[in-house]
């Protein structure tokens, strides 16, 4: 029986123009600096002559196989990626890529970004669409309720504004 690498973790196929970049950005420089770099280095380290207990070499060697797995892996996903860069036909709904205003009970604001699960960290307020507000959040109106369960209880929340950001809004903060 062959070994199955654990493959990594796959959400949603939406992603923004940004996070697209981003991705597209971390491909580039994997396979046109680091991989060569890399391969350079551990043929340096091979022609030291003993391959068994050089480090530098064994370590080099794995870096490689990191390096070629993250390639492979971000080329699958930008291949299946859709990248939205419009605003829905409804933008009263929450939908990919709204900045969406909530309330607690307790009157308390937070503002959140509905974006892929590969670009939920780019930046402070970013949550991912497969998240459980996320999920909760998607296809609601404004003045909408949502109820997600949270370690520390069920929180209500409810929606005060949805907006989205234009195509060329987006291109000025990039």
């Amino acid at each position: 029986m062959g070994r199955v690498p654990p493959r990594e973790a796959v959400g949603s196929k939406y992603i923004t123009p940004q996070g697209a970049g981003r991705l597209r950005a971390e491909l580039d420089v994997l396979w046109r600096n680091e991989r060569p770099r890399v391969t350079q280095a551990v043929a340096a380290a091979a022609a030291q002559g003993d391959r068994s207990e050089n480090a530098e070499y064994i370590y080099g060697k794995r870096r490689l196989r990191e390096i070629d797995r993250r390639v492979r892996f971000l080329r699958r996903r930008l291949d299946g990626m859709v990248v939205v860069d419009q605003p829905p036909a409804d933008p009263s709904r929450v939908f990919f890529g709204a900045w969406v205003l909530l309330e607690t009970e307790d009157g308390r604001q937070s503002r959140y970004r509905i974006v892929g699960p590969d670009e939920f960290d780019m930046a402070p307020g970013y949550i991912s669409m497969d998240s459980p507000l996320g999920r909760a959040l998607l296809r609601k109106r404004l003045d909408d309720e949502v109820m997600v369960e949270t370690p520390g209880g069920a929180r209500v929340y409810a929606i005060v504004s949805i907006e989205y950001e234009s195509a060329t809004t987006a291109r000025g903060r990039s």
